[in-house]
């Protein structure tokens, strides 16, 4: 039996997306309890199934940087980090502050040795229908060193073959030209690194245009640029979507058009579907570790726990220790 904890109070639309997302992955899920964490009385269509829930009534606001969050030793995020931590409990999940969780949670967790940076990983759809490619640090970090890419490259490529199930993964760095010789000092050295210690499945750089081709399984780079490309992917995507949206409402004879073109515009649909990945993991601490969307549904949600049950079920944060830490 696996034990999940999860913060119910963090989310932009409140807890009752957050209970429905619990009801739907435990319908699926007869080997998992819920430590569901959170103010009682909003919680009550938990009670009956393989549920605990456990009372806290403060709610960290989705503003909250690290150090505000660590002072709510009583809100729902920090109570749920608690019980994890206390408890041994196998994955915490919050689509609370993002800042916030993810600081507290290392903080209270630890690192794993040999790890210098956690960072945080997240599926993106990609032009092949299907296929999805991880892309990691998108935002845990301000700024790394050549040395803490090779490790996001290693995290990655465990990611990408237990966890997504791909057997060969391909790895690239994410740089402003495909050529050995561009990027950054720190993409440079790092390239320099993996190409040294014959890495495999490096296949080079890759730029931001080519990235989501769907010839990527992982794509590495430092947290800075990857928030960036995380952010302009999500604003060229939504962008799209309205244009789209305008041009088949423009007149009758466009909107017989969209008719016509209807299977092919949801299956794009599909493809770029945000609400599957379920949110983003925080790889590198001595715990599963997932940030849902702060806009989750219920169904959004309820991947966001898929996902911290697969890499519970793979025990991902021994395959880092083994690949790239130090056994304890």
């Amino acid at each position: 039996m696996y034990t999940l904890v999860v913060d119910c109070m963090g989310s932009d639309n409140g807890p009752k997306v957050i209970v429905e997302g619990i009801k739907i992955f435990l319908s699926k899920h007869k080997d998992v309890k819920i430590i569901a964490v959170g103010r009682e009385e909003e919680l009550q269509d938990l009670k009956g199934i393989n549920v605990e829930i456990v009372d806290a009534r403060d709610i960290v606001p989705m503003e909250c940087g690290a150090l505000e969050v660590m002072r709510m030793r009583k809100s729902s995020l920090m109570v749920s980090l608690d019980l994890m931590k206390d408890n041994h409990y196998d994955a915490v999940v919050s689509a609370g502050s993002t800042g916030g969780f993810l600081s507290a949670a290392t903080v209270k967790l630890k690192l794993v040795p040999g790890i210098d940076r956690a960072a945080l990983i997240s599926p993106f759809p990609t032009a092949k229908k299907g296929k999805k490619a991880v892309v990691l640090d998108i935002g845990a970090n301000n700024e790394n060193t050549p040395e803490q890419l090779v490790q996001f490259a290693q995290m990655g490529k465990i990611y990408s073959n237990k966890v997504m199930k791909v057997e060969h993964p391909s790895v690239y760095l994410l740089s402003n030209g495909a050529e050995d010789e561009k990027g950054s000092p720190e993409v440079k050295k790092a390239h320099q690194m993996l190409r040294e210690m014959n890495f495999e499945g490096f296949k080079g750089n890759i730029e931001g245009r080519d990235a989501l081709n769907g010839e990527c399984d992982v794509i590495v780079t430092g947290g800075f640029a990857g928030n960036v490309f995380l952010k302009a992917t999500e604003g060229i995507a939504s962008i799209m979507k309205n244009m789209i949206k305008k041009a088949f409402y423009r007149n009758p004879l466009t909107m017989i058009g969209y008719l016509f073109s209807k299977k092919g515009f949801d299956e794009m649909s599909a493809t770029m579907d945000y609400k599957s990945t379920g949110g983003a993991m925080l790889l590198g601490v001595n715990g599963v570790v997932v940030k849902a969307h702060g806009s989750s549904d219920g169904y959004s949600f309820s991947c966001a726990l898929e996902v911290a049950y697969n890499m519970v079920v793979v025990d991902v944060v021994k395959l880092l220790k083994q690949g790239v830490g130090q056994v304890e």
